[in-house]
């Protein structure tokens, strides 16, 4: 009885991927996005502080309420004959405030949709508008450089504070007392204003426009952006820098807490979110956004992240709740009983039991192995998926165990060399196929030294190959000396701890045997 074939075993290295954390199963339950296409760009997202978590979406001449359940439009405030900005609820859900380029800004009675009161005042584009703690008051930032305090049951404007040297576009009010506002400016610094006094109680520079002001509820610690970069100040300290994060390429134009303030959310406008660990201030994870994102809002609860882009897009991605993850789809009972048709028959001693056997399948470069057709069996390999060269690699090492990996390689013709060569240039510098198509690269250039200069595209791919292989021998060399000098510094720091053990050895002494009869 013949053996059977035994077919050529593809090693396969595993991967250095991505660390599965807490965080990145928590930033991948979310759904396929949900899109909608606005009419202007999306400036600002903000959530109600309470249920059921409506979230203001300002863009063009309007700011619209979407619902979290539905994701679509319950309410359009439209009052408004230039752009809106900066539409933003109060803390108890039920009044919302939004600037315009006319320089007014608009009180709104969220379930009426009445227009409640018009604060006029500022010269130019309002962008920022808050409400303050205490909820009679809030105030405005606008492009004629001015921050202004407003009452609201009187309309009045009660202080306006103008030290900052250029647009005023972004702000917030301090959750821990009723008088502290924080604004940014394209002046490159950001204030701190208590409104019982006249001037600044406070101002850093961040080195760039300010586009986004952010205040942990205690007041105590708040972050700018600007430029490419966040940087942490301590207030408590006078406005100590902690650090400073550059993760983006592009400018970073919003910021926003998640997961009960214990995560920072940072977009750019080279379509990318950052998630930080406001404990370390490293990332943890990072989403794609199709377009350049000028805005993200994410509800109390963290079911929901909603992203607006300079193109209008609109992106909202619901959580995927714990039922939907536990979900399966049941087999249908017929389908069922056939799967168990026979299943616990027991055969007596007078059957004849016969096994169906699978027709075993093999892989086309298998096939010609057990032909030994050895170049048909490269050739096959070759041209396997470029996504998959373990296979082809897999099959050179099995010719390099027949001993035949010479005439797999023999008698080809300019087209079927140039393959061979491609694919070494290609993979010859991934560690894992290093050593095998540095062999083979050896054997094909002594089979086929006296054919160079007779094939120009030959020659060419040869040269690659050539560039590949110097890059790689230069990258090595400069790993050595790191590598020689981290040693050097390792072995100068562990002879520093042995005299400093030796030392402090010596310095505490026992008494001796003699001593202590003495």
């Amino acid at each position: 009885m013949a053996a059977s074939f035994k077919k050529t075993e593809i090693k396969t290295i595993p991967r250095v991927g991505e660390i599965i954390t807490t965080d990145t199963l928590f930033w991948k339950s979310l759904e396929v996005p949900v899109t909608k296409k606005e009419y202007g760009p999306i400036t600002h997202i903000e959530f109600s502080p309470v249920e059921p978590h409506n979230f203001a979406v300002t863009n063009s001449t309007r700011v619209q309420i979407y619902s979290p359940k539905s994701l679509q439009v319950v309410k359009t405030i439209s009052r408004f004959r230039e752009q809106a900005h900066c539409g933003s609820f109060r803390d108890d859900g039920r009044l919302l405030v939004a600037g315009g380029d006319g320089g007014e800004v608009k009180l709104f009675d969220v379930d009426g949709k009445s227009l409640l009161r018009v604060f006029k005042g500022h010269k130019g584009s309002v962008h920022v508008t808050k409400f303050l703690l205490d909820r009679l008051h809030l105030f405005s930032g606008s492009d004629d450089n001015s921050v202004c305090l407003w009452d609201i049951p009187t309309e009045n404007q009660l202080i306006s504070y103008k030290d900052h040297q250029d647009y005023v576009r972004c702000g917030v009010a301090s959750l821990a007392s009723k008088d502290i506002i924080l604004t940014g400016s394209y002046d490159h610094t950001v204030k701190m204003w208590d409104t019982r006094t006249q001037d600044c109680a406070m101002s850093v520079n961040h080195g760039h426009p300010v586009e986004s002001v952010l205040m942990f509820p205690s007041g105590g610690i708040f972050m700018s952006a600007g430029g490419n970069v966040i940087k942490v100040w301590d207030a408590l300290a006078g406005g100590r820098l902690l650090t400073t994060l550059c993760h983006h390429h592009k400018t970073i134009t919003t910021l926003t807490f998640c997961k009960n303030y214990q995560r920072l959310i940072s977009g750019s406008i080279d379509r990318h979110i950052k998630v930080y660990d406001v404990s370390t201030y490293q990332v943890v994870h990072t989403l794609d956004v199709p377009g350049s994102v000028l805005s993200v809002g994410v509800p109390a609860d963290d079911n929901l992240l909603v992203v607006g882009t300079a193109e209008g897009l609109l992106s909202m991605q619901r959580r995927k709740s714990d039922e939907d993850k536990n979900v399966r789809k049941k087999k249908r009972p017929a389908s069922y009983k056939f799967f168990l048709k026979g299943q616990n028959y027991t055969p007596s001693s007078e059957d004849q039991i016969y096994e169906h056997k699978k027709k075993e399948k093999l892989q086309k470069y298998d096939k010609f192995f057990r032909k030994f057709e050895y170049s048909k069996a490269l050739d096959a390999a070759i041209h396997v998926r470029s996504k998959e060269p373990e296979v082809t690699v897999s099959v050179v090492q099995e010719l390099i165990r027949r001993e035949g990996l010479k005439p797999a390689l023999a008698a080809r013709d300019d087209k079927s060399l140039g393959f061979i060569i491609r694919f070494i240039q290609r993979n010859i510098s991934n560690p894992r196929f290093t050593s095998t198509l540095t062999d083979v690269a050896g054997v094909l250039l002594d089979m086929y030294n006296s054919h160079i200069g007779q094939c120009a595209e030959v020659d060419a791919l040869l040269q690659r190959l050539r560039t590949t292989v110097k890059q790689e021998v230069e990258y090595m060399k400069q790993l050595m000396e790191t590598m020689g000098t981290m040693d050097m510094l390792f072995a100068a720091v562990s002879t520093n701890q042995n005299k400093q053990s030796h030392s402090n050895s010596l310095d505490v002494l026992t008494p001796s045997a003699e001593a202590q009869t003495s």
